[in-house]
């Protein structure tokens, strides 16, 4: 997830492009924003009210006072006060074209774009310059459909309206708009030939600019810094440098810019080079090169640099400051930022996600809530930092609280509280945070629209995430694999595979983590031949190399499938050692098929790689148990204490009304617990009289059958589905969250109440979806 480098990475990014970046800014805001129109406006506008000329009817009338008036118009517009300036203007006796022209150039400025063109309509009298005034107004407020239409209406254009236009396609990137408009200007200038230049740069059209820029000799050396930082933007590092070599003549922001494109590509040595040779360094040079070493994980070196700096401001605090937390070293990180004489905002942020990274959550609640001022990078760190350190419900109260406090989410904190909802399985509070992202305007997008996307899956919903999904406007290859992924986990692996098929159709390439999906849905639902196609062609066919997750997937599909031997002879042939979620995998499908040999020995391997792994000594208890092998069972609980390996208690919820109800095995301290376990009862003789017999074998201790089916009907799955027909009105799904697996007699047991109640139940355990209903699992009992 993006919130794991919050402040961090845009602390070294910024720095490292700052030179970049001002660049095409000043290209952007010398040649794309008309200056020399606005000289002219200011000229003209001193001219005309010199001559203290009005207008009214045609009629030209001089008079001494005007230029009072038209500045008291420019002052309230200036202050946003358009009601006022309008008061002045219905007041004069006479109005000048500078009077209109100040009127209609404040609504502009302030958005009132229906007032400006209303006004502009009624002017006696309109010159160029009042349609140009018109033209940039438009222009500089994005309204390019109508500064085109007005474009066109022109009586006559000067070269400042031809380079507003051509301003406006660039800056919005219509590059080739721009061009069409810079191939029909009668006369250019060197703002024309500047600005056409950086839209090309600033769009990444790279062979264009290059194209352009040879095309005439006459540059200025804004404009050699403007594309040389293109490629320099772009890690064309050899094209950058040649453009700095032809310069003739270079300033800091020449140097700067390539000492920073060697930086950020890792070649601290020509960086480092090129450093000591630059004529003048500013401390945006010294910036530059600490952020390059901080990059590259060259910490001390880094630190050594920013000692030396003469001169270090807030960017290099924060550059340096990174460093530090990016290597874990928060108590000399907390040194830095209290000894910084000039902390900004990002300094708090990059503190707070240090701290929330390496598990100081207490630490960084400290310094949120002694904040000076809090942004919105602020709350999503926060948010993130709860939410990667498991304390779920603080994560959805500050999100609250970021609400109260009037803070607009941005798709950083929209995403860590879905993230939230998704891992406690809370969709009603999922659903009011959707419903928040779509007034934001965040549903469309891929960030957020992916967040939402996770979250209705792991809350069980599918149609709900089909909705998102369709509702998404470009989809990315993260949508179709969280899809795909999502549709595997609840167990419909037809469904999968279409939206994969439908997803090359797209044009959208799979990945590594799409076949991941993809064989996981052929491993849930059976689908051994489609699963052994794709994985023996993803190579050929997708340019995908099967890593140790897809084989991973292949012994799990084998391996369910009772082929063993075949899943066996699969990791041999690997061409990497097996891990331990292969042998593992391994060690599951044999506790299904009873395989006891072949399980030890994957159970060994296993106890090899991960000795503290829980759930392998209860699969390897599992299957003595069904085998009766109550001495080996025993053996098993000696070695886990040995070992100092504690069993993961099983535990379930269900939500209700907004709060989380959670279960143990056979829970006393629900306040409903006799009405639950009443039912239960009830449920059991019904069930038993619908064919459901438990099954004992399960139970991991040599008992009386009795007994064992006791244990049995009080597992916290059993009492989490029965609260949730008890309080969940008809008609709505149950669904209930188990954080580990759900065992075999459960399940035989949830899909006979589902058939009795006539209720569509949804459980989730550590590793799938199971839908049940009318007495039929989604999975089709393979699982």
């Amino acid at each position: 997830m993006v919130k794991k480098t919050l402040c961090v990475k845009h602390s070294i990014m910024h720095t490292n492009h700052i030179y970049v970046v001002r660049h095409l800014r000043m290209c952007n805001s010398r040649y794309l924003h008309t200056n020399s129109y606005r000289s002219k406006r200011r000229s003209r506008s001193r001219s005309s009210e010199s001559s203290s000329t009005t207008t009214t009817n045609s009629v030209k009338v001089k008079d001494p006072d005007i230029v009072t008036w038209n500045k008291a118009i420019s002052s309230h517009m200036r202050n946003g006060y358009c009601d006022s300036a309008l008061r002045v203007f219905n007041s004069m006796p006479r109005r000048s074209s500078v009077s209109y022209n100040a009127m209609i150039s404040g609504y502009l400025r302030n958005a009132r774009f229906s007032l400006a063109r209303d006004l502009f309509d009624k002017m006696p009298e309109r010159d160029l310059f009042s349609w140009n005034v018109m033209l940039t107004g438009y222009v500089r407020n994005r309204r390019l459909g109508e500064a085109r239409k007005l474009f066109d209406l022109m009586p006559e254009k000067d070269v400042v309206s031809w380079n507003a236009m051509l301003s406006g396609y660039a800056q919005n990137g219509f590059v080739d708009e721009a061009r069409e408009v810079f191939n029909r200007m009668p006369h250019r200038n060197s703002i024309s030939w500047n600005g056409l230049l950086a839209a090309y740069v600033h769009n990444g059209r790279l062979e264009e600019a290059r194209q352009l820029f040879e095309s005439q000799s006459d540059w200025e050396l804004i404009s050699w810094n403007c594309l040389m930082g293109g490629y320099a933007k772009r890690n064309m590092l050899g094209d950058a440098k040649r453009i700095f070599d032809q310069m003739p003549v270079r300033d800091a922001i020449s140097w700067n810019t390539m000492i920073s494109g060697y930086a950020q590509v890792g070649d601290l040595s020509q960086a480092k080079r090129l450093f000591h040779e630059s004529p003048v360094r500013d401390v945006f040079t010294w910036t530059t090169m600490v952020s390059g070493y901080v990059q590259n994980g060259m910490v001390d070196e880094a630190g050594k640099y920013f000692d030396e700096m003469p001169v270090k401001n807030e960017i290099s605090y924060n550059a340096m400051l990174a460093g530090y937390v990016q290597d874990k070293k928060m108590d000399i990180a907390r040194e830095l930022f209290e000894a910084m004489p000039c902390r900004n905002i990002s300094s708090w942020n990059t503190m707070i996600t240090g701290y929330c990274q390496n598990g100081g959550i207490t630490q960084a609640r400290k310094l949120f809530d002694v904040m000076p001022q809090r942004d919105c990078v602020s709350w999503a760190a926060i948010i993130a930092g709860y939410t990667q350190n498991e304390h779920f419900e603080e994560a959805l109260n500050m999100f609250v609280e970021m609400k109260r406090d009037g803070e607009n989410s941005n798709r950083s904190t929209f995403s860590c509280a879905l993230s939230t909802c998704a891992d406690i399985a809370a969709l009603e509070l999922g659903r009011q945070v959707h419903g928040q992202a779509v007034k934001a305007g965040f549903e469309t997008g891929c960030f957020v629209g992916n967040a939402l996307l996770g979250m209705y899956f792991k809350c069980g919903s599918t149609d709900e995430a089909n909705k998102v999904f369709e509702g998404i406007e470009e989809k990315d290859v993260v949508s179709w694999n969280t899809m795909i992924a999502g549709y595997a986990r609840h167990g419909f692996g037809g469904q999968a595979l279409i939206l994969f098929e439908s997803m090359k159709k797209e044009g959208v390439k799979p990945d590594e983590i799409t076949m991941v999906g993809v064989l996981s849905a052929c491993s849930h639902a059976g689908l051994i031949d489609r699963g052994t196609e794709y994985f023996y062609s993803m190579n050929s066919d997708y340019n995908v190399t099967p890593s140790s997750k897809h084989y991973t997937c292949m012994i799990d599909l084998l391996g369910r499938a009772g082929r063993l031997e075949e899943a066996e002879n699969l990791m041999r042939k690997m061409p990497f050692e097996p891990g331990a979620a292969s042998w593992g995998a391994l060690l599951g499908a044999s506790r299904i098929h009873g395989n006891i040999e072949l399980g030890e020995k994957a159970a060994e391997m296993v106890f090899k790689m991960e000795p503290h792994n829980s759930g392998m000594y209860v699969l390897l208890s599992n299957l003595y148990a069904a085998s009766s092998r109550w001495v080996d069972v025993g053996k098993m609980r000696s070695r886990m204490k040995e070992v100092g390996v504690q069993k993961v208690t099983g535990y379930s919820w269900v939500e209700v009304q907004n709060k989380i109800h959670t279960f143990a095995v056979g829970d006393c301290f629900h306040p409903e617990k006799d009405r639950i376990y009443a039912f239960l009862e009830e449920l059991d003789l019904k069930m038993r009289r619908d064919g459901y017999v438990s099954s004992t074998k399960l139970v991991l201790h040599d008992v009386e059958e009795e007994e064992k089916e006791h244990m049995l009907k009080y597992h916290s799955e059993k009492l989490a589905v029965a609260f949730g027909i008890l309080t969940i009105p008809a008609g709505r799904p149950i669904r209930v969250m188990k954080n580990l697996r759900v065992c075999q007699d459960c399940h035989n047991a949830i899909r006979h109440i589902s058939k009795i109640v006539g209720r569509l139940i949804i459980l989730r355990d550590s590793n799938r979806f199971h839908h049940f209903n009318d007495g039929i699992c989604s999975c089709g009992d393979y699982w």
